[in-house]
């Protein structure tokens, strides 16, 4: 049975209310507006039974020393990598995630930014909006194509099939990295390669895994090196996932054409260096922000908790 009188905390204004999403009884602890620091949201949990974070919310061994009673985190995104699974796994702490639900609203960003990187959207609108813009000219901001382009795909889960769906509608060919082949893969018309040639065979290569220990800095000076400098990177995934000052060397001295980036290493601080990129799109993390996506992540976070306060497994369950 639901304990009365559960408290679940949540770190920040979310897209939509909780309160009809629990049970009747709960209390919801949240900021009145934006998120809680760190501090805040330290000192909130001494009561609590449930939490609901971001990605950006650091779910580590002091966090659960500060929260003795809490049964469940549940995480308003796909990635886990901002909780350490092992200290909630020691303490009793269930956690859950929200997949699915972001899918395609990911991927229709991340073609967003690809389309904007390869014609120099940034660019474009940044001249029309200075003033500067003079007319129309055969040499203006040249792009590179897309149509029929070789997109590669660096990691093929949920989000990266939904993108390899959409480029089909592009005629791009599309060859994929993961550590094993995928299933399904030939239906999407996509072909397994070592990375190392998925880096020099694709004219937009696009990253969709994980942050873990084996991806931090997956794409760094060697493996920029080995790009086409007509090629595009996008980002959708983890912004650490990429050495940013060896994409800024890259970009800076022409080895590469452009990027499109919607995750940072240490956001919401940038680097300086990406931001005086022209060649670089710069997006602050919308990948999932459509009004349905983060209005199902908060419905699916709402029901992990129920699930967790009433003796049930969540359905998104993550494990260590």
């Amino acid at each position: 049975m639901l304990a009365p009188m559960a408290r679940v905390v949540v770190s920040s204004v979310l897209a939509v209310d909780l309160g009809p999403l629990l049970p009747a009884g709960t209390a919801v602890i949240a900021p009145g507006r934006g998120s809680y620091s760190r501090a805040e949201l330290l000192a909130t949990l001494a009561e609590a039974d449930a939490l609901i974070c971001l990605l950006t919310d650091r779910v580590d061994s002091e966090l659960l020393a500060h929260a003795p009673r809490l049964r469940v985190v549940a995480n308003h995104a796909v990635g886990v990598d901002n909780i350490d699974l092992e200290a909630c796994a020691r303490r009793g702490v269930m956690v859950a995630n929200t997949p699915d639900v972001l899918t395609d609203a990911t991927a229709d960003l991340t073609f967003a930014l690809l389309l904007a990187a390869a014609r120099r959207l940034g660019e474009g609108e940044r001249l029309v909006r200075s003033g500067a813009w003079r007319g129309w000219e055969p040499t203006q901001l040249l792009g590179v194509p897309v149509s029929g382009q070789t997109l590669g795909l660096v990691g093929l889960g949920r989000i990266g099939a939904a993108v390899a769906r959409r480029a089909r509608g592009f005629d791009m060919p599309i060859c994929y990295a993961a550590p094993r082949p995928v299933e399904g893969a030939h239906e999407l018309g996509a072909r397994h390669v070592p990375l190392d040639e998925l880096l020099a065979g694709s004219d937009f290569v696009s990253l969709h895994g994980p942050l873990t220990p084996e991806t931090r800095g997956l794409i760094g000076a060697r493996e920029l090196a080995r790009m086409k400098s007509t090629a595009v990177l996008i980002n959708t995934a983890r912004g650490a996932c990429v050495d940013e000052d060896a994409l800024a060397d890259a970009l800076t001295a022409g080895r590469l054409f452009a990027a499109g980036l919607d995750v940072f290493a240490a956001e919401p601080a940038l680097s300086p260096r990406l931001v005086a990129c022209d060649r670089a799109v710069l997006l602050p993390h919308l990948g999932s922000a459509t009004h349905r996506a983060r209005a199902r992540m908060a419905e699916l976070c709402a029901a992990a908790v129920t699930d967790v306060l009433a003796g049930r497994s969540p359905t998104h369950r993550v494990g260590p």
